[in-house]
């Protein structure tokens, strides 16, 4: 299917110098930026006035596109509000209609509303849009969590896989893959038949992340997502692009010049991480202080094949409820073969801890991070394993105000000291599921009281934390803290009704 053309493919050169004149400290303000003219007149104006001896980059910019509007920016908290009623407020604020298609724009438009992270995350996002209705269904939002499924088996319709966001430029990559736990919330909500409903979706989705497995042999073990094992086919994340990033267009140019990869392979690597959400971190380099080490490409991550175990017993499940039960036997046969090579490969018996999986010899990367315990969270591990990683996250992930990412520390967003609401919630579920309840209502417990002191101190509730020193926020990556923030909001939701359980 014809894939819309993103930013960099409409506007050409211009796009290209508006990011090499490093007039915009963030590159997402061009790649986002509204059209006030069809492509075809603003580029002829622009290659007819450039060339003019006082021609003014910024003035032509302010003249035929405007900034993508973001109303958190604009919202007014009122810390007099608890937590929770300034969330229900925000919802509102976050909430983006059904959208209209503008000639030039990246936005993909969607035909229902939806919820967007906040600050300049002003689009749908994929795994984020999970743990937002984690919270959407403790708020009685039953209606938008439906709105954004559908949202998503549109994008999956339409582009064959649901985009890292709903950008034209994120085209080439998806998140990990919640879909299947979206659906199987919603039916929570609306009964057994909903899985039935987005089956196909559910399926299609399957198939992009399996696409190209017939080309994998011995001599070729990769190719796309996927990676051949003795255990069969096992996935890593891909990028189908290898060229700039549109939102970070100039900054990724930078980062080539200085990088002992080849661009191609440094902006295929950069684009692989994008696809998993954890953009940037020392999981995927080398060298854990140099970017240009980045080999996304050539590692097997625990945390997709988990999910990716998941969307199989799904689908296996909702075929035996249409009655399908060869379908039901085949999925279950694929989810039962990763359960062995999860439990096999990726099982570290030296740190007695989860670890992503080097392509090349199946061996264990170094890194300690808080995706070793999603194996737990889809019941994947064995009692010993569990109680193993529970012993790990207490004695090395544990800190004052939750769970960091890694136990690493190089101004990389997603490592310490920072900690990220999507894996204190996964955190919470896998120990919770093999009986460490104690341990898993500290974490949730120690979030909740972080997220609040932030909140009381600033009006803010924010995209990630500085869970080492609570009178500090997080810092680090490629821009600066965002507030809003839609998985955020989610988190605290969700551990507030856990722990009113108790």
């Amino acid at each position: 299917m014809k894939q819309p053309a993103a930013p960099d493919q409409i506007f050409e050169e211009l796009f290209v110098d508006l990011h090499a004149s490093k007039l915009w400290s963030d590159g997402k303000i061009i790649a986002d930026a509204l059209p006030l003219a069809t492509p075809e007149v603003i580029l002829t104006a622009y290659r007819k006035e450039r060339h003019h001896k006082n021609f003014n980059l910024k003035a032509f910019f302010e003249k035929y596109f405007k900034p993508n509007p973001s109303r958190t920016t604009q919202f007014k908290s009122d810390t007099n509000r608890s937590v929770r009623e300034h969330i229900e407020c925000l919802w509102d604020v976050l909430t983006r209609e059904k959208d209209e298609s503008i000639s030039g724009s990246s936005l993909l438009a969607l035909p229902h509303p939806y919820i967007v992270p906040g600050g300049r995350f002003n689009e749908i996002y994929y795994w984020d849009s999970y743990f937002t209705q984690l919270g959407l269904k403790h708020s009685g939002r039953c209606e938008m969590i439906e709105n954004m499924v559908k949202n998503f088996a549109h994008l999956i319709s339409t582009i064959g896989y649901i985009p890292n966001g709903n950008r034209s430029y994120f085209i080439g990559r998806s998140q990990p893959p919640f879909f299947s736990l979206m659906v199987r919330l919603l039916a929570e909500e609306k009964g057994p038949n909903i899985l039935a409903e987005y089956y196909q979706e559910m399926e299609t989705e399957y198939l992009f992340w399996m696409h190209g497995k017939e080309k994998v042999n011995a001599q070729n073990p990769t190719n796309e997502h996927c990676v051949l094992t003795p255990h069969g086919i096992l996935n890593r994340y891909y990028d189908q692009n290898q060229s700039p990033r549109a939102e970070m267009y100039q900054t990724d140019l930078e980062e080539a010049k200085v990088s002992e990869q080849s661009p191609k392979s440094l902006f295929g690597n950069l684009r692989a991480a994008c696809e998993s959400g954890w953009d940037f971190s020392s999981r995927w380099l080398e060298k854990i202080d140099n970017l240009g080490t980045i080999n996304t490409l050539e590692i097997i991550p625990i945390d997709l094949n988990c999910l990716l175990y998941e969307l199989e017993r799904t689908l296996s499940d909702t075929a035996q409820l249409k009655g399908d039960r060869e379908s039901a036997k085949k999925y279950n046969n694929l989810a039962q073969k990763r359960k062995t090579a999860i439990q096999t490969h990726f099982w570290n018996a030296e740190t007695q801890f989860f670890h992503d999986l080097n392509t090349q010899n199946l061996s264990c990367t170094p890194a300690l991070t808080l995706a070793g315990i999603f194996p737990l969270a889809f019941g994947l591990a064995t009692k010993e394993q569990a109680n193993a990683c529970a012993i790990r996250i207490e004695k090395d992930f544990l800190k004052e105000g939750g769970v960091i990412t890694t136990t690493q520390t190089t101004g990389q967003q997603w490592d310490a000291p920072n900690g990220w609401a999507p894996l204190q919630w996964m955190t919470y579920v896998g120990l919770k599921h093999y009986g460490h309840q104690s341990l898993a209502n500290t974490i949730a417990n120690r979030w909740v009281n972080l997220t609040t002191k932030v909140y009381q101190r600033t009006g803010r509730l924010l995209e990630k934390y500085n869970v080492e020193d609570m009178s500090l926020l997080s810092g680090g990556g490629e821009y600066e803290v965002q507030d809003g923030f839609g998985w955020t909001n989610g988190v605290i939701l969700a551990f507030q009704h856990e722990l009113q359980k108790k």
